[in-house]
């Protein structure tokens, strides 16, 4: 499947940066962060099948696996012309993040935020995916935002947090549902060690999702050098309540 991408920055032998994020996100997700790095980048972000500006999938229900995943971004970098690349990824993207920089040899450093190599198992995403698929994710989307932004950032902010809810029930059904049949079966615990190129791991402090414990073990898990980073305060999506901390963290790590 080829996916819907936004691309910026300017054409250089540098190997592009591809950012993949949450489910239930859009490419909107990393807007503070595309803006900056595409000073010096080029950098490419991608909507999820079934999310934003990809098209749904077309597959039965505890299908999608994260093979279909990977397929769908090294396929839409291909169509771009894109070989070797760098890639930051977020909760969902940051375990296809983990799973692309162990398989491929295209992945030459890798940015996992806000992630986990376990996400709980079939008990966690199969009745999210049934939900899903009979009913949208209007049911969910005040407990996405719950866990994507703090409490304090939702009072304080509440045109920000109204869009990003906004994005959440923008995502179809069927495309949150294929998503989380992979997730149903994710656990990359044991393999963790092939992850052999330079790695960030950044934690958001406040995140119930996948807390600091979560990151540390995957910077504890592979075999490539690790900077590990937590962001306070954050919950599951820091790009959005401290976009700041965020992107200096990948700037760091990037270049």
């Amino acid at each position: 499947m080829i996916l819907h991408s936004v691309s910026y920055g300017p054409e250089s032998d540098a190997e592009p940066i591809v950012f993949l994020g949450s489910i239930a996100s859009t490419t909107d997700m990393w807007l503070p962060q595309l803006d900056a790095l595409s000073k010096t980048r080029r950098v490419i972000a991608l909507d999820h099948r079934g999310h934003g500006g990809s098209p749904d999938p077309d597959v039965q229900p505890g299908e999608t696996t994260f093979d279909h995943l990977a397929a769908d971004v090294l396929d839409t970098l291909d169509e771009l012309g894109v070989d070797k690349f760098q890639v930051v990824g977020l909760s969902l993207g940051g375990a296809m993040a983990q799973y692309l920089t162990a398989t491929s040899p295209r992945v030459t450093r890798a940015a996992f935020l806000c992630t986990a190599a376990y996400f709980g198992g079939t008990e966690k995403w199969h009745p999210r995916s049934e939900l899903t698929r009979a009913q949208g994710l209007e049911p969910m989307a005040d407990g996405v935002i719950d866990f994507w932004l703090t409490k304090e950032f939702q009072e304080s902010h509440p045109a920000t947090t109204a869009a990003y809810r906004r994005m959440v029930t923008s995502t179809r059904g069927v495309g949150y549902a294929s998503c989380s049949d992979a997730l149903a079966h994710w656990d990359f615990r044991d393999r963790l060690g092939e992850i052999t190129v330079p790695v960030l791991v950044l934690a958001g402090v406040d995140d119930q999702s996948t807390p600091p414990s979560a990151l540390k073990a995957i910077a504890e898990g592979v075999s490539g050098e690790t900077t590990y980073v937590e962001v306070s305060p954050g919950a599951h999506v820091p790009t959005i309540e401290v976009p700041e901390q965020v992107t200096k963290a990948l700037v760091d790590f990037f270049g």
